[in-house]
């Protein structure tokens, strides 16, 4: 007891912090799992924005005197959002492209879509 506040063991919090992490992470596989091949794109790009957010707080972390282990985190979560943020564009870029007609790309419209001129 310190002050009146109870101080939860470390221990503990590491197990409810693996705890949220394996929930979260299982109800995510289950949600991905169960979306249909049209929806992937729009899905890549809300994962995109996702992980732009995760990039702004890993620099509002990083903006205030942190200790090592936490500046390490915070520069790998910056790493692994922008590597999901590249990626995404990549493969979003490359499923658009599946969907252009190839008279349309033929006639020089960069969109894809057939025009009626």
């Amino acid at each position: 007891m310190n002050n009146g506040i109870y101080e939860v063991p470390p221990c503990l919090k590491y197990f409810f912090m693996i705890a949220v992490f394996t929930l979260s992470f299982g109800v995510g596989y289950i949600l991905i799992a169960k979306i249909p091949p049209r929806l992937h794109t729009p899905l890549m790009s809300m994962t995109n924005a996702i992980s732009a957010v995760v990039i702004l707080g890993a620099l509002v972390l990083l903006s205030t005197p942190r200790g090592g282990r936490e500046l390490v985190l915070a520069g790998l979560a910056i790493a692994a959002a922008s590597f999901n943020i590249i990626g995404g564009i990549f493969i979003t870029d490359r499923m658009l492209k599946m969907f252009k007609t190839k008279s349309a790309i033929s006639l020089g419209d960069p969109s894809g879509h057939f025009r009626d001129k």
